[in-house]
């Protein structure tokens, strides 16, 4: 496929001795437009469009930097390449100040030339085509891990794959690849929500599994505890595996970064997830030995997880670590909040163990539902990517996390579930006192299509609280969400395309832990 060119200027007050040069960029394929001084070519940039200029720095008269100015005024993102005899190291940092886009020493030959405008005006058209090459391979890979896939770390690496390309595709949304790789991942987590189906009872009860929930204090926290290191333990609620590997990078400049992962229990929801991570323990567990903490049927999800700090007390001590002074926690649901956090780092210096936990990922989540304006801000999930990079990018979270830097202590920094656009609804049968979460319920002989849910006759065998008599819990697989017959069109309407967690879906289930360093 040819690749497109584009419209040339180039400006040189010789530019009767680079006939040569210009012709050779035209038979190329660039059309190229020539002047010989910089006033011409500041009115030719008010006429005319143009994709690249190359610049002259010495001519008489109006300069190469005065007419670099001149052009940018006009054109600020017209890519312009100087062209110059002096490599005074002033000049090219006034250059660089003045939005150059690269420097050329004279004398220059046609390759030199040929070469500066393939790198500024063709790369992204090289990069579209290597990406379209590459996205074959990497989709056969997929398709060849998926069949074989035999166990967890097999569908940690599927997820790991498809989140990274999830990352990529977005720098080319127009690439055209975007719903074949949305067709991957849903094949995918209809075999993962399969695989998942027929392990996890055995995952609870202490058999071959990968770290959960449960273990998160202990696999990650605890030895630096034990070490005697200063710990930030920071869980941003809701936070996926691709949303993670789009704020990465910000993160190291100040740290060196260790990423793991583990497998959120189920249901992927707050009130279950955060609470074992705070506990250590299943569901069930902390209801059976710290029933004050434990409140399933309330009414909301806040509230339920309120207990967060005397749950983290209790595991710390059940460790056999001791932190003196105690440990300090935090939840952060506003800007403001986070502010104030922000202020207090300072005064956190000589604790052993700072517990946050922030909300606005989850909030927003949450709130897309309920709001037109969210819904056309964040109409996917490559949106939803950017929109969380962007607040991280200016959030107090960052600054936080940059103020921890300077204190030598290490932050683990983890998420308790991740989230799914529910695409398709799935009927949910049960009574009036069934739970009205949309990924998963409880509820007295609930039932539902088993195709597109999973139905616990046991909560005691998933360590899930049983609670009253023939109390069960449907959870919902893949990009499923629960709907009643009732009124279904109406469940349906307000619920599709929406942000939901708590089922089986990879983007729930499979989750970033990462350990920061801070740089020396």
């Amino acid at each position: 496929m040819a690749l497109k060119k584009g419209s040339i200027l180039w400006v040189d007050d010789e530019i009767d001795l680079l006939k040569s040069q210009i012709m050779f960029l035209e038979e190329r394929g660039y059309k190229v437009k020539p002047a010989s001084n910089g006033e011409d070519a500041v009115g030719l940039v008010g006429e005319e469009l143009f994709d690249l200029v190359l610049l002259d720095q010495m001519m008489p008269g109006m300069d190469g930097l005065t007419t670099l100015v001149k052009i940018k005024d006009i054109a600020p993102s017209l890519p312009v390449v100087m062209i110059t005899k002096m490599e005074e190291e002033d000049l090219i940092d006034e250059a660089l100040r003045k939005r150059i886009d690269d420097f050329l020493l004279k004398p220059v030959n046609p390759i030199q030339i040929l070469s500066a405008a393939r790198r500024i005006l063709e790369t992204r058209q090289i990069r579209e085509t290597e990406l379209s090459r590459e996205f074959v391979e990497d989709f056969n890979t997929v398709e060849t891990m998926k069949s074989q896939a035999g166990g967890w770390s097999d569908w940690l690496d599927i997820h790991l794959k498809l989140s990274n390309r999830d990352v990529r595709l977005d720098q080319y949304p127009d690439s055209g690849l975007m719903q074949s790789h949305l067709d991957q991942r849903r094949q995918c987590n209809i075999e993962f929500a399969q695989y998942i189906e027929k392990v996890y009872k055995e995952w609870v009860k202490d058999g071959d599994r990968p770290c959960l929930s449960v273990d998160i204090m202990a696999t990650f926290v605890a030895p630096h505890l034990s070490a005697g290191k200063k710990v930030y333990f920071i869980v941003v609620d809701c936070l996926r595996l691709d949303q993670y590997l789009a704020i990465e990078s910000m993160l190291e400049p100040y740290f060196d970064i260790r990423r793991d992962y583990y497998f959120s229990i189920l249901p992927t929801a707050t009130p279950y997830s955060r609470n074992a991570i705070f506990a250590g323990l299943f569901p069930s567990e902390i209801a059976e030995k710290y029933p004050q903490y434990w409140d399933e049927a309330g009414s909301e999800d806040r509230g339920k997880n309120r207990h967060e700090r005397q749950l983290l007390d209790r595991q710390i001590r059940k460790m056999g670590l001791k932190l003196n002074p105690s440990l300090k926690y935090l939840k952060i649901y506003t800007a403001d909040e986070a502010i104030s956090v922000r202020k207090q780092i300072p005064t956190f210096r000589n604790l052993p163990l700072v517990a946050m936990v922030f909300n606005f990922v989850d909030i927003v989540a949450h709130s897309r539902s309920e709001s037109v304006v969210l819904q056309e801000i964040l109409p996917n999930e490559s949106a939803y990517r950017s929109f969380t990079k962007s607040w991280f990018m200016h959030s107090p979270l960052l600054d936080i996390l940059k103020a921890v830097s300077q204190q030598g202590a290490v932050v683990v920094l983890t998420t308790d579930h991740g989230s799914i656009l529910g695409k398709r609804s799935a009927i949910a049968l049960g009574d009036r006192e069934t739970s009205t979460n949309v990924r998963y319920k409880f509820g007295t002989n609930l039932n539902c299509d088993e195709r597109q849910a999973v139905r616990l006759k046991d909560p005691l065998d998933y360590k899930l609280p049983r609670g009253r008599v023939n109390k069960n819990y449907i959870i919902a697989k893949e990009d499923y969400y629960f709907v009643y017959p009732t009124n279904f069109h109406e469940y349906e309407r307000h619920y599709k395309d929406s942000f939901q967690h708590g089922g089986i879906s990879m983007e729930e289930m499979i989750l970033p832990c990462v350990t920061l360093t801070p740089k020396r």
